[in-house]
């Protein structure tokens, strides 16, 4: 039984996946909304599975998902290491298991038709997105794009003052990553174009990448409390390679939509700045919004969302609430309840995600092309 179909009891859960995520943002959201029950929670590894049966000692802990009655799930949430996102999720899709699945949804166009087949046989619908889409603040700015005239540029800029993830770890490995900031942070700027853009795909792309700050410890994420094992096992029964960095800490992008809309793209691990300071602007022939915020857990934010609008040279200020930190994560389990009773969902999520890692990709390749291509001598 699905959870289209539960007749009002919560959504019966599995969490598959027991690192930073589940237990510091999955876990204690889904325990606590109602509209879900957590009835297992399934990671390979022993240490985790006993961090997890510690402090939540109410919840079934499983090494494999196998070891799961998947007759009592409606509802897989997958936050597991990239690389295993689409096995992990195609196999529960094929079940007949519906899959809730955090970003990257996918690392290769390959694997995102991978998801769509394992939908489509399994006759289970893939859900998936990015939590930022839900801020009140984003959802204030993306109200006020129907007042913009016709839209013409997107800005989406995330970019930390320090903030390089688990670095040594599976995060800056591309074997385990699929890539550094332009997948991890990226992927939520293209999810907040999404609902502005609709449907158009993008015909063209250029993009670089640098890695200036990745090496440096400084540099390295304050607010994730990593353990040892999430950052040298490879969790997919492979030795880890320990130490290895192969990935980009920033990724700058241009890039035109067939209906002729720019956007531009900047997502840093690291950079020169004080703060961590996400902005978001939306140019429209009749006006133009910017906000500017921090998305993401990062203490070192700006204390408060400015949100404004400009027209005829004006520029005024619209008012958007203070929420805590995390809040939108609440949201995005009120909208997965509602995702999996609309009987118009299943492809949605394969769909948006073959736009987004086409994009990635045709990033990565027209940087790869500048890299390669012979410097002149300059004395």
């Amino acid at each position: 039984m699905t959870a289209a179909n539960h007749e009002g009891r919560p959504v019966r859960t599995a969490v598959v996946g027991l690192g930073w995520a589940a237990r510091s943002i999955w876990l204690p959201r889904l325990r606590r909304h109602p509209g879900f029950a957590v009835n297992a929670a399934v990671d390979p590894d022993p240490a985790s599975r006993a961090s997890v049966a510690a402090e939540f000692p109410d919840i079934p802990v499983l090494a494999a998902v196998h070891d799961a009655d998947l007759a009592q799930v409606d509802l897989a949430v997958v936050a597991v290491p990239n690389h295993l996102h689409c096995e992990i999720a195609a196999g529960l899709l094929h079940k007949g298991i519906p899959v809730f699945l955090e970003k990257p949804v996918c690392l290769t166009s390959a694997e995102a038709e991978q998801l769509a087949e394992a939908e489509r046989v399994g006759g289970a619908r893939l859900l998936a997105g990015s939590a930022a889409r839900h801020r009140a603040d984003v959802r204030s700015l993306l109200a006020s794009a129907g007042d913009l005239g016709t839209i013409r540029h997107i800005e989406l800029s995330w970019v930390r003052a320090r903030g390089v993830p688990d670095a040594g770890g599976w995060f800056t490995r591309r074997r385990l990553s699929g890539g550094g900031a332009l997948v991890d942070l990226g992927w939520h700027l293209f999810d907040i174009a999404t609902p502005v853009l609709g449907s158009a795909n993008f015909t063209q792309v250029t993009g670089s990448v640098s890695g200036d700050f990745i090496a440096r410890d400084s540099a390295r994420v304050s607010w994730r409390a990593e353990k040892a094992e999430d950052g040298q096992d490879g969790q997919d029964g492979e030795p880890a390679d320990a130490g290895v960095i192969d990935v980009e800490d920033t990724a700058r992008a241009f890039l035109v939509t067939d209906d002729g809309v720019s956007l531009s793209l900047h997502a840093s691990w690291a950079s020169h700045e004080e703060r961590d300071i996400t902005r978001v602007r939306i140019d429209g022939s009749a006006g133009s919004a910017t906000l500017r915020c921090t998305f993401g857990f990062s203490p070192n934010r700006l204390e408060h969302p400015e949100l404004t609008r400009t027209e005829d040279g004006r520029t005024r200020r619209i008012p958007v609430p203070d929420e805590p930190i995390g809040t939108e994560y609440d949201r995005q389990l009120d909208e997965l309840l509602a995702q999996l009773r609309d009987p118009a969902g299943p492809g949605r999520a394969v769909e948006e995600a073959r736009r987004t890692i086409g994009a990635i990709e045709r990033i990565y390749s027209s940087a790869r092309a500048a890299q390669e291509k012979p410097r002149s001598y300059r004395p």
